[in-house]
């Protein structure tokens, strides 16, 4: 579980005001010093991401944010940093102490939970300030029940059921139940990509298409190739790993013809030309398309390739940042064979990384990777987000099978409805 990629975590994001004590509850949830703790309010200034295994709720990714109480001009991009963070939030987490109550802040960030529809618990922190705030007869009193807690917090405006819980990341006091609810909505939060379902049953072949050449890291697989291998095996098929180079070999070696045939995106024209057409042909872009995306959507946004017209520009979008080589597929490859397919001269704009926060108004089309280092909800915020734009938004492996001219071929395998 160490290995296991960041998109593929449970990501599970701690929000709350300045010196609520998210820091120490990452602490105290994972038994270990994560983040930096002090009685300085607005420590945590960036949100601060942590891949972490807790047991038993698996691998995950921690965010520590800063306030949402965050104050002056700086205090403001804080709480736009942590605003940001929702994008990639699998359960929330919203930290608020006995002794600073329900307010504005709260508010407005369950409406963004709700509106994202994302879950979220609230862990009632600095418990012991309570316990041994005096004489009050209302510090004494057992706020056992989440209704009982809300009352005496002012705690208003949160969908029926949401989990809250006393916590002390002093003393430990509510930890284990804390990480429970965690559990509870881990289970409705399948983190499984399921890639291969659908594609492949149990006891059929298929052959992986895996080209070796500059782009291909030394000794391994690229992620999307290990993580759809390893799917198919979890569905108890089996798996003919090749290279472009070797797949007409491998088929005649087979006795009968495999069930389906994944492939390298840029492998598309090769690997089309070998194989016989009662084949099904996909790739493992088109694979991520489905499982991190809105596959159709991907599908009907190439149609306006065709209103592409000379000058327009293009963003070309990858979730993550690496050495690009002279043959690389986004600064190269795709915008060379845009251009010569359409017979236009297009301008093309890139940005990679973790988060996708455009202007998208000078663009005419969004080309995005697979995003096997994403995970779904921000792939799926950042599909939205082009959409609620009005500009439409292509996968890698889509736009090559276009370009290569076997789309239908691609999608068939999908099964999906398309008239």
């Amino acid at each position: 579980m160490n290995s296991t990629p960041r998109g593929d975590r449970l990501h599970i994001a701690i929000f709350g005001r300045r010196n609520a004590g998210k820091s120490s509850l990452i602490n105290a949830l994972t038994h270990q010093e994560v983040a930096v703790v002090s009685e300085i309010a607005g420590t945590t200034t960036d949100p601060v991401y942590k891949s972490m295994e807790v047991l038993p709720l698996g691998p995950i990714v921690f965010i520590d944010t800063a306030g949402i109480d965050d104050e002056g001009k700086l205090g403001e991009l804080r709480v736009e940093k942590t605003k940001e963070v929702l994008r990639k939030t699998d359960i929330g987490i919203l930290v608020i102490t006995p002794t600073v109550k329900w307010g504005e802040q709260e508010r407005n960030l369950v409406e963004q939970f709700k509106k994202r529809n994302i879950p979220f618990i609230i862990a009632v922190n600095k418990w012991e300030l309570l316990k041994n705030a005096g004489d009050n007869p209302e510090n004494h009193v057992s706020y056992t029940s989440a209704s009982s807690l809300a009352e005496f917090l002012g705690i208003d405006s949160i969908p029926e059921n949401t989990p809250i819980v006393r916590t002390s990341a002093l003393t430990g006091e509510g930890i284990e139940d804390l990480i429970a609810e965690l559990i509870k909505l881990k289970k409705e939060e399948d983190q499984r990509l399921h890639l291969v379902d659908g594609l492949i049953k149990p006891g059929q072949l298929a052959i992986l298409v895996t080209p070796i050449d500059s782009e291909a890291p030394k000794g391994r697989l690229i992620l999307p190739q290990q993580q759809v291998l390893r799917d198919i095996l979890d569905n108890g098929a089996m798996a003919l790993v090749v290279k472009e180079t070797e797949l007409e070999m491998a088929l005649q070696k087979l006795k009968q013809r495999p069930d389906i045939v994944i492939t390298d995106s840029q492998a598309f024209g090769k690997v089309n030309a070998i194989l016989p057409e009662d084949v099904p042909l996909t790739s493992f872009s088109i694979i991520y398309a489905k499982s991190k995306g809105d596959l159709e959507m991907f599908y009907r946004a190439v149609k306006e390739i065709e209103n592409l017209k000379d000058g327009d520009c293009v963003l070309v979008a990858e979730g993550c940042t690496h050495h690009r080589k002279d043959d690389d597929i986004g600064t190269v490859k795709i915008p060379n064979l845009l251009m010569k397919k359409t017979g236009k001269q297009l301008r093309f704009h890139h940005v990679s990384g973790g988060f996708f926060k455009e202007d998208l108004s000078q663009y005419k089309m969004v080309i995005h990777c697979g995003a096997c280092m994403l995970n779904k909800k921000e792939m799926q915020y950042r599909q939205g987000f082009c959409i609620e734009n009005g500009v439409p938004m292509i996968n890698y492996g889509i736009i090559l099978a276009y370009l290569h001219g076997i789309l239908d071929r691609a999608i068939k395998p999908f099964k999906m409805n398309l008239k």
